[in-house]
């Protein structure tokens, strides 16, 4: 009983905090956005449907609807704005954007070693690139409520190498870099950096299949037998020059490139389709794929491969504002990219 007390307590702070913030995103709302308390209701009632959701008693279910409510206001707000991208109410809309936080990011930036770049002489790059089309690219994976966007990011970089290099798309093992590569750094569910990552493959001599070493979503004990079952190698890493997208351009017209952005902000929880140009900071914490670019409407975006499956954002991929007036690119994701070598 008292543990339910304390829980409901922490969860009631949570959704205070979380009313406190959208509102202050949105002083002066207009009266168009949705408020009637039963179309809203009806409304809760058919996203739960939708998601499975269901939770351990009424009292859950009111808090969770509180967050649900003020999530949705500010989803509404945003959209009735002359914004290049829109939001909806996804699987994340019940979750205050600091429980969302705590669960779905998990890059931790770490010191490295600087290396040469590859593609400094790259004569005249093409218009668009989608490596998804040249079947470069495995379908979007989900790392559920486990920080561990870090090896999604290094292992869709590596699947892109080596299908460039080999012709042979494989879906490889995100679950042996959580269990396995946690001696230099890397910290399975509570975080990595992807540089570990390309460093761990190369040193262990490759990396399993998905199929080999599934993917559980929680940290476990290596299985040292399973991962000796290298399927793809790598040679190394190499780093793109930091907050220059004309490099990270030519990057990605080569090979998909791992990169972090700050993705904790309430406007990317609830990414639905668009150009995304922010509002986000520079405070790199969440680790994903670019597998591409091209323009709209006079609009040049990155495609970047996410892993919060394919019911997130444009079928799990987001397009993000390419070559803004800010070097660090937009949410940060010129400042720290990397990409992995095979020779």
């Amino acid at each position: 009983m008292k543990t339910t007390i304390t829980l409901s307590i922490v969860i009631l702070n949570l959704v205070l905090c979380n009313l406190w913030i959208t509102a202050s995103a949105f002083p002066a709302m207009d009266t168009k956005i949705p408020t009637d308390p039963k179309a809203m209701k009806k409304r809760y009632e058919s996203w739960l449907k939708r998601h499975g959701r269901h939770y351990r008693n009424k009292e859950e279910w009111e808090v969770r609807f509180d967050i649900y409510q003020s999530n949705v206001q500010f989803i509404e707000f945003h959209n009735s704005r002359n914004h290049s991208y829109k939001l909806t109410d996804n699987k994340f809309a019940d979750l205050t954007n600091e429980e969302f936080k705590n669960t779905h990011l998990g890059f931790l930036p770490r010191l490295r070693a600087q290396t040469n770049f590859t593609y400094h002489k790259h004569g005249e790059l093409p218009k668009s690139v989608d490596w998804r089309k040249k079947s470069v690219v495995t379908h979007v994976k989900d790392q559920g409520r486990c920080g561990s966007c870090w090896a999604f990011s290094a292992v869709a970089a590596v699947e892109g190498i080596h299908k460039i290099k080999t012709g042979k798309l494989v879906s490889l093992s995100e679950q042996q870099l959580i269990d396995c590569d946690t001696k230099r750094g890397n910290k399975g569910c509570e975080g990595g950096d992807m540089y570990i990552a390309f460093n761990y493959i190369k040193k262990h001599g490759g990396l399993a299949t998905a199929k080999e070493y599934p993917l559980t979503g929680t940290n476990g004990n290596c299985n040292k037998a399973k991962a000796k079952n290298n399927a793809v190698t790598i040679s190394g890493y190499k780093n793109v020059p930091a907050r220059n997208e004309k490099m990270l351009k030519a990057a990605v017209a080569h090979q998909p490139v791992s990169v972090a952005t700050d993705a904790a902000g309430y406007a990317f929880q609830f990414y639905s389709k668009g150009v995304f140009s922010g509002s986000c900071g520079k405070d790199l914490n969440h680790a994903m794929t670019i597998v591409g670019y091209g323009e709209e409407n006079g609009e040049k975006y990155w495609i970047v491969k996410n892993s919060w499956a394919n019911d997130w954002g444009e079928s799990g991929y987001v397009r993000m504002k390419r070559d803004t007036k800010h070097k660090e690119g937009t949410c940060g994701i010129a400042m720290d990219p990397t990409y992995p070598v095979k020779h």
